[in-house]
């Protein structure tokens, strides 16, 4: 039986943060030779800083009311990043293809209608019976696809319905490594032969009051203005939330020729594990899981997408793993996603797969995030970029993007 992998191009991206939509929107941004401007809210969360997420057009990716009113902001976003792919990879209104398309969501718990849980907690307080009252408003208060807080994979039911994705479905929860196993997994059976067609991504929005409370619970969050992630490990680090919706058409390199479709780049590797996070313990996961891939990266410069969240101590941990890359002749043109577009947690690890498919297409990297010095220019055509993203909680993963030897998105 052969062994011979196939190769996992990307075919297809969607991509909406708090810099705007679009892959052209990004990269303009990001390459304007200058230092990026990330888009801040210090306010309506105060003292905590998001990155809230653009407007966009719901309409242009859910076109019916009902569908709009039956989600919340967050399913927006995702429905709407995920149809902002499948028409950049030419499979949207193909029922065929559609039907021949995998999907895998990487999801949190949902959201919550703070007006109703305000209002509930309001009369509980003054009730008699407030059993009675929670009963009745459960069944008066709340949308059918509400019951306190949204089901994680009604994300993927919305995406089904709306687009049209009908074969195989997946959700993962579990922050930040869901993401990272969502792609993961669908690499997976693309290169076993248990698949040819995936639409993989996630959203978050970071604007939500009840998830800024509970990241501040776990005394993760940092306080004041704006800061890059860099900045923030001698202060005792601290993460930014950030809002986007990032979805990925990862498809085996046959199926995409078979129908003449022309790559962003490769995933060429992915590889994963979490720890304890006793102090030391991811530093020596992400060592063991370099280790793995270290005889596909050659020496010399070699730019690194970091999902870093901001938090201690895995950011000082992180940081001094990217650093020892020179000890194994590695110059690492380091960019801390998080610093531009926030913590976006489900969506962090497919965030920088767009980020690094996108770079490998347009054969140039991203100007330094910020001034600190951590982050050296990068002037060369990037043939291979590496991701590390290491979850605030648990999860630690390093991937590689590349080239494949054939014309890419955007090339004659």
């Amino acid at each position: 039986m052969s062994t011979k992998r196939s190769e996992v191009w990307v075919t297809g991206i969607g991509l909406v943060s708090s810099l705007g939509e679009g892959v052209d929107t990004h990269w303009a941004q990001l390459t304007s030779g200058n230092t990026p401007v990330p888009s801040v809210d210090n306010a309506n969360q105060a003292p905590y800083s998001v990155h809230p997420i653009v407007d966009f057009d719901i309409s242009a990716q859910i076109p019916k009311r009902s569908d709009q009113r039956q989600m919340g902001r967050w399913q927006h976003l995702g429905t709407y990043a995920a149809g902002l792919a499948l028409d950049d990879a030419g499979i949207a209104h193909d029922p065929e293809l559609l039907a021949a398309t995998n999907m895998i969501v990487a999801a949190g718990g949902g959201e919550r209608d703070i007006d109703v849980d305000t209002t509930i907690m309001e009369q509980i307080s003054e009730a008699d019976n407030p059993g009675v009252l929670l009963n009745a408003a459960l069944n008066t208060e709340l949308r059918p696809t509400l019951f306190l807080a949204q089901l994680s994979n009604l994300m993927a039911g919305n995406i089904s319905i709306v687009h049209g994705v009908t074969d195989s479905s997946r959700t993962f929860m579990g922050e930040e490594t869901a993401g990272v196993t969502a792609i993961e997994t669908a690499v997976a059976q693309i290169q076993h032969g248990q698949g040819e067609l995936f639409l993989v991504g996630g959203a978050y929005i970071a604007e939500r009051a009840d998830m800024i409370m509970l990241m501040e619970f776990g005394h993760t969050l940092w306080q004041g203005e704006h800061g890059p992630v860099w900045s923030r490990e001698d202060q005792g680090g601290g993460m930014i939330m950030g809002s986007a919706g990032a979805f990925l058409i990862l498809e085996s390199r046959e199926h995409a020729e078979a129908r003449g479709a022309k790559p962003y780049a490769r995933i060429k590797s992915i590889v994963s594990d979490r720890c304890n996070r006793q102090p030391g313990a991811a530093r020596n996961v992400a060592d063991r899981l370099l280790e793995e891939i270290a005889d596909q990266i050659p020496a010399g410069p070699l730019p690194v997408l970091s999902g870093c969240p901001g938090v201690q101590p895995q950011l000082g941990e992180e940081h001094e793993f990217l650093d020892a890359l020179s000890e194994k002749g590695i110059e690492p043109a380091i960019r801390a996603v998080s610093t531009i577009f926030g913590n976006t947690l489900e969506a962090q690890f497919p965030v920088s797969v767009v980020l690094a498919s996108l770079a490998i297409s347009r054969g140039a990297f991203y100007d330094p995030f910020d001034n600190s010095g951590v982050e050296q220019a990068f002037t060369g055509k990037p043939e291979q970029i590496l991701i590390s993203t290491w979850g605030h909680w648990r999860g630690e993963c390093l991937a590689l993007v590349d080239t494949p030897d054939v014309p890419l998105r955007g090339e004659a």
